[in-house]
């Protein structure tokens, strides 16, 4: 008789189509809808600062992974989506000089430094972003209005965004600009509903997990909703949380990325409950009127120590009594 030799290997025993690569891919092509909305809001500015972007990000992987002697992998669309992530993030005024320091530091601090994709602390975008907040504050925090509130070109008037309007001034944006992304803004944070079409592409297909930004919006939304209760002429409602700044960005397209978020389903609750505790901290008491991008970060600096203690019990697995 033919003998069937049995190949005996490590887990996790997974059999799957879903690869690195088409899951970034997939991500990039999720993000069209927003990356559409900002080019029609802000035309020429948007289209340059995503292809700025985009090409800094290839050549910067590219050249360092010559460097250090490494396979060049750049077909493999993390470095495309990470360019396009960090563009979503920038004021649509934001200097090309600057976009593309802030790529090169994204790629080379937020992702090569660390031994490459998958070993990354941090998420890259989030990285270039909080460089470019702390070395350029004034750039990353001069908006733009959208073509659609005038006629005048995209440079000739500022405004401040909803956030800011809210926060300092006590002015609400309607719910409808908000929705439909005519406000100002960063590139990415603008439409509401175009993040919400692409990330329901990816819950469809099985790429993303609910479990974080459910529970990352529901947090913002529940926290924030209580000191709206107590005082709602100072503090915004959970609606106007949800829909204004980067939070849908944030918690649709960075707090799901499965190299710096937890692996563990338990730990996702945590990682979306903490960081949205901390994006209602700062929105209501810190000195600036959004903070979804520290959240994340600070969330993925935790995220070793949340996998670690919300571990599941092995199959079998029972506790030692003393």
């Amino acid at each position: 008789m033919q003998q069937q030799r049995v190949v005996v290997s490590v887990s996790p025993h997974i059999v799957t189509s879903v690869t690195v690569s088409r899951l970034m891919y997939m991500v990039v092509l999720a993000l069209i809808p927003a990356a559409a909305v900002s080019l029609y809001f802000f035309r020429l500015k948007a289209a340059l600062l995503i292809t700025i972007c985009v090409i800094t990000a290839l050549l910067t992987e590219a050249l360092l992974q010559k460097a250090r002697g490494k396979a060049i992998t750049v077909d493999d669309g993390s470095a495309l989506l990470t360019g396009l992530l960090l563009a979503l993030n920038l004021p649509p005024s934001m200097p090309l000089w600057a976009a593309i320091l802030g790529t090169v530091v994204a790629i080379g601090l937020g992702k090569q430094i660390f031994g490459g994709l998958g070993y990354n602390i941090f998420n890259p975008a989030l990285v270039g972003r909080a460089f470019l907040s702390a070395t350029f504050p004034v750039l990353m925090t001069t908006w733009t209005r959208p073509l659609a509130w005038s006629r005048l070109p995209v440079d000739a008037t500022t405004v401040a965004t909803p956030l800011g309007l809210m926060k300092f001034e006590h002015f609400r944006t309607s719910y409808l600009k908000l929705l439909e992304g005519n406000v100002s803004g960063s590139l990415g944070e603008t439409s509401v509903v175009a993040l919400v079409i692409g990330a329901s592409y990816l819950l469809i297909k099985g790429y993303m997990d609910w479990r974080t930004p459910l529970s990352y919006l529901g947090t913002v939304a529940l926290f924030g909703g209580v000191f709206w209760l107590i005082n709602p002429h100072r503090y915004p409602d959970p609606l106007f949380h949800l829909l204004a700044g980067g939070l849908m960005l944030g918690a649709l397209f960075m707090a799901t990325d499965p190299v710096t978020t937890p692996i563990t389903k338990a730990g996702r609750w945590v990682f979306g409950l903490g960081a949205g505790l901390i994006v209602v901290v700062i929105r209501l008491w810190g000195g600036l009127p959004e903070g979804v991008a520290y959240s994340i970060l600070f969330m993925n600096g935790v995220t070793p120590l949340i996998n670690r203690y919300t571990r599941p019990r092995r199959f079998g697995e029972v506790r030692r009594h003393a």
